[in-house]
């Protein structure tokens, strides 16, 4: 070989090299938010009829109990009725009356606009939630308490983090004490870490109603908060089998009346409180969500309101809970596609592995999961990144590495496209007859190397030798460094320093100020 095709050889790949580290311009990304999905469906139409039929069935006959004085007074006003046994049913009119009208065709806000999203018809988005009470060092495995500290590192971690599209609070801060303190502080540091958007809970409407007022000067006023509201609530206003939640229900009511969006969430455990058959499981969960929309509707018509009916899994051995199993992901996929009946903006669990740490089982759970839940088009897939211990333990270097687990997934979302330039018959042509033999340096591979391809961030694709040259580093440690890396120099600045010092001087915000100030100049 001569020293001139060397240098043409080395020259290529250097070309290669550098466009594929040029930024791409999010239009022409392999993926991007919204991919949609729909491809992979458990449930025959027939037996998405038949749930339906039999939910509608359950809320007419049996309908809930527990509901609070406002919830009876709204829904007997509109035709339903409560019984001598307290339990207040749901006429099929009232829900089809509901179904009709309810709100399909919204937009949830980031902060940033470039954030904003469409959650409907089969467009899939992945993002965080959980309630985890412990963070989990990724290569001991030691269990702590999680913090204020760590929520907001979780959240600026996921603001950089491209293939995790929403944030909602996934530790519950166990250094506050106080429900309003809680409640309070872990709203702002979601909405202080990330311009994405955020969703969050509450224990009482109080904490609600202060809330708003906070979000509403971050927002520049109550108008601008009720045009553009970034953060949504995750409301568990049911407690199955089939009862409503007293002080989540006012909570619900409280957000309504404030203009923020609600994740309607309903939980049951199948085998335990909710009934083994998996069916069974998604016809009570449905049902208890469409008795939420129902209640929303009839407080605020067409209010933003996410469907999320969530039967999570039993291990019936032990009755642990158990997110990582195959049934788990087809019961996400399966309340997918009765998101797609009643084309209503659904919002579902996946990547909940019952595995301690980021290892095999990890993988292997979440993987299948995410994969079933995107190719199901959930349009917004909650629990997808850093959780384990179904949903007990939470790990910052799992979001790393689970962001490069739903960039793969988000390509088999995407597919194979079939057009002229896709089937290559000129690329072929002119690679065999006039060119090298080979397509590496080929102009369309240089176009689609990005256009199409996804390429993880710690995920390793070395030879061996590269390997061991490099320190025979494990996908925990690179993504502990990748990680370290992440938070010691991304201090999201949207919210300002003089913001933040009005902010605390009005609400009782125990985020130190010098974890939000540090090495961003505020």
């Amino acid at each position: 070989m001569s020293e001139v095709e060397v240098g043409r050889r080395r020259g290529g790949r250097t070309a290669r090299r550098e466009q594929r580290a040029a930024p791409v311009p999010e239009e022409k990304r392999a993926v991007q938010p919204g991919m949609t999905g729909g491809r992979y469906r458990p449930l025959s139409d027939r037996e998405v009829e038949r749930i339906h039929e039999t939910a509608l069935g359950v809320l007419e006959n049996i309908g809930l109990s527990d509901a609070v004085p406002s919830c009876v007074e709204l829904v007997t006003a509109a035709g339903g009725r409560l019984t001598d046994e307290g339990r207040l049913l749901f006429p099929r009119g009232l829900v089809e009356n509901t179904l009709a009208k309810c709100a399909r065709r919204f937009t949830l806000f980031g902060q940033d606009p470039v954030h904003d999203f469409k959650p409907w018809g089969k467009r899939v988005h992945f993002g965080t939630a959980g309630a985890a009470v412990h963070m989990v060092d990724s290569l001991t495995g030691e269990y702590r308490d999680s913090t204020l500290a760590d929520l907001y590192d979780i959240a600026r971690l996921v603001d950089s983090l491209e293939h995790i599209h929403f944030f909602q609070r996934s530790v519950v801060p166990r250094d506050m004490a106080e429900p309003r303190d809680l409640d309070l502080n872990t709203c702002y540091a979601c909405v202080a870490g990330t311009t994405k958007h955020v969703g969050t809970s509450f224990v009482l409407p109080e904490h609600v109603e202060e809330s708003l007022r906070m979000l509403h000067a971050i927002a520049g006023g109550e108008d601008q908060w009720r045009a553009r509201p970034f953060v949504s609530m995750s409301c568990c206003f049911v407690v199955p089998p089939l009862k409503f939640a007293e002080d989540a229900c006012l909570c619900l009511e409280a957000a309504v009346r404030g203009g923020m969006p609600v994740l309607l969430l309903a939980a049951g455990q199948a085998g335990a409180t909710s009934p083994a058959a998996l069916a069974g499981a998604v016809v009570q969960e449905v049902a208890e969500v469409l008795a939420g929309l129902v209640y929303v509707n009839l407080i605020k018509p067409g209010h933003p309101a996410i469907f999320a009916p969530w039967p999570f899994v039993s291990d019936l051995r032990t009755g642990a809970m158990s997110g990582g199993s195959g049934e788990q992901a087809l019961l996400t996929a399966a309340c997918a596609q009765m998101a797609h009946f009643y084309d209503l903006p659904g919002g579902l669990p996946a990547g909940m592995t019952d595995s301690k740490v980021p290892d095999a089982q990890s993988g292997y759970e979440k993987g299948y999961t995410l994969a079933l839940a995107g190719a199901a088009g959930a349009n917004m897939v909650y629990e997808s990144a850093g959780m384990h211990a179904s949903l007990l333990g939470c790990c910052l270097e799992s979001y790393v590495i689970d962001n490069d687990m739903i960039g793969g997934v988000l390509r088999t979302v995407r597919g194979i496209e079939v057009n002229e330039d896709s089937l290559s018959m000129a690329a072929i042509r002119e690679v065999c007859e006039e060119g090298p033999g080979h397509f590496l340096g080929h102009s369309q591979t240089l176009d689609r190397m990005q256009a199409d391809y996804v390429y993880p961030r710690v995920g390793d694709r070395t030879s061996p030798k590269e390997w061991i040259e490099q320190g025979s580093a494990d996908v925990n440690r690179r993504a502990r460094a990748t990680t370290k890396e992440i938070l010691a120099r991304h201090y999201p600045a949207h919210i300002t320093k003089e913001l933040d010092a009005e902010i605390r001087a009005n609400f009782d915000i125990r985020l130190p100020r010098k974890l939000m100030g540090a090495g961003n100049g505020r």
